[in-house]
């Protein structure tokens, strides 16, 4: 062994898993955008909406599918092995059973959101939530072992089938059920590449005293998160129901761009971070730490990328989608707003959670979803798509963000090491929007405009980020 070998240091299990996780999300993100671009130009903005009435009640059953029982594999304090067996057939029994409600109550669901062409969209999609339920425990496992490699090739296999099935359907006029079916079979797909490459295929088993550990921990979590679901997706209920759902597909469009700075730079970070602030659980000095690192890795590329598609929304969707979406520009300049907010909710989520918090995360998201049940529906009433998205934007910055904080707060964190990790990130955002406004002001939407401005600008933000280039890789 040559001495360089010998005092190399090993990398930690975060840093690997963050890297792995991070090339995981960029060829998974780049994949669904790539065909979100293409089935963006084969489906109608009402076909969107009507996935988007089934999307909604999928992913509200998926919030309660294991009953939160599948996190207490990464948090418990022993040999998960011993757990592994009841947290199986509490996942499966109970996502089973939610499967069998939503069957009888999609005509029901359907009808109250004026979609009523989506019920069968809406049972053929909702199928996926048992597969989740056999999943949940083992990709947990997975995720409490860093084992992101598996991840990137499971995810992958979901992808390629999800895509084919999606796009070979959507070019042969099946519409919304183009969409349903892809995501259901390459779920499946997913699963078996799962079980397959770590060897552990479900194996049901039920202990009463671990089952009531587990639910006395999950509830709260279960709960929360269906909270979480409701907040995200009442939004899509009053606009379908008020707007209509052709106007719901204007607003998924812009939703889900405004989603990608959660579902690339959050997705990354939160793959590790709950296994990560659950290592320094004890330690008050080094969990504020981690968390001031984690927090900085998310605003480097969150707060730019956020900017910029809220400055440059309308050439963004017409160059990516066609001018047939471009309604859709006037609610993403909003929705990049609470993307931002969503971002920092879920790093505190997962901070609050690791410290064994989970009913105040309970509490901050049922005030979230109060809020937004009273603001959505006025801001549809005044001002369509565009109003909700505002609504929503508003909510999250002057309600949900200042909740947050104060309850990491509550935990021992001192607000000034946060501000100090995100101050020079939010210097570089604020140069970046000079930059891109000048441009807007001397150029006409469009093409040129987006090259130049998103060139210019984030060469800006570059240039006042670059000193922490050190910290990213420590944070790492």
């Amino acid at each position: 062994m040559t001495t360089t070998a010998k005092h190399r240091k090993p990398s930690s299990p975060i840093r690997r898993a963050l890297s792995m996780s991070a090339l995981n999300t960029v060829v998974g993100r780049l994949g669904t955008f790539l065909t979100g671009i293409v089935l963006a130009r084969l489906l109608t903005p009402a076909d969107f909406g009507v996935y988007a009435v089934a999307f909604v009640a999928l992913i509200a059953l998926l919030s309660l599918n294991e009953l939160g029982v599948s996190l207490a594999v990464v948090r418990w304090p022993g040999d998960p092995e011993r757990i592994l067996p009841t947290v199986t057939t509490i996942s499966f029994v109970a996502s089973a059973l939610l499967y069998v409600a939503c069957f009888f109550a999609a005509p029901s669901f359907t009808h109250a959101l004026g979609a009523e062409s989506a019920t069968g969209v809406v049972r053929v999609l909702c199928l996926s939530m048992v597969v989740g339920g056999l999943t949940a425990p083992v990709a947990q496992l997975v995720n409490r072992e860093f084992r992101q490699g598996v991840r990137l090739v499971v995810d992958l296999a979901n992808l390629v089938v999800t895509t084919a099935v999606t796009v070979s359907l959507a070019a042969t006029g099946h519409g919304a059920w183009s969409l349903a079916i892809g995501q259901l079979l390459g779920n499946v797909a997913m699963a078996v590449a799962l079980f397959a490459l770590t060897r552990r295929w479900p194996r049901p088993g039920f202990d009463p005293r671990q089952a009531r550990e587990l639910l006395a921990f999950g509830l709260p979590l279960a709960g929360s998160s269906l909270l979480v679901v409701a907040m995200l997706n009442i939004d899509y209920v009053v606009t379908g129901r008020l707007l209509g759902p052709v106007a719901l597909g204007f607003y998924l469009q812009a939703f889900n761009l405004a989603s990608w700075p959660v579902n690339v730079f959050s997705v990354v970070v939160r793959r590790v971070s709950l296994a990560a602030f659950a290592r320094v659980q004890e330690n008050p000095d080094e969990r504020e730490s981690v968390l001031a690192r984690m927090a900085t890795l998310l605003a480097v590329p969150t707060l730019p990328v956020c900017a910029l598609l809220g400055l440059l929304a309308l050439p963004v969707v017409t160059t990516l989608y066609g001018t047939k979406w471009s309604e859709s520009a006037a609610v993403l300049q909003f929705l990049v707003i609470l993307g931002l907010v969503r971002v920092a909710a879920e790093l505190g989520y997962d901070f609050l959670v690791a410290l064994g918090k989970p009913r105040a995360t309970l509490w901050l998201q049922g005030g979230w979803l109060v809020a937004l049940a009273v603001a959505l529906p006025v801001g549809a009433s005044l001002g369509g798509i565009q109003g909700v998205g505002l609504a929503h934007a508003a909510v999250a910055v002057l309600l949900v963000l200042p909740a947050f904080v104060l309850a990491v707060r509550g935990t021992g964190v001192r607000v000034a090491g946060l501000w100090r990790a995100v101050c020079r990130p939010v210097l570089g955002c604020l140069v970046l929007t000079a930059v891109v406004l000048t441009v807007r002001l001397l150029t006409p939407a469009g093409f040129v405009q987006l090259l130049i401005a998103g060139s210019l600008g984030a060469l800006a933000y570059l240039a006042v980020v670059w000193p922490l280039r050190h910290e990213l890789k420590a944070a790492r």
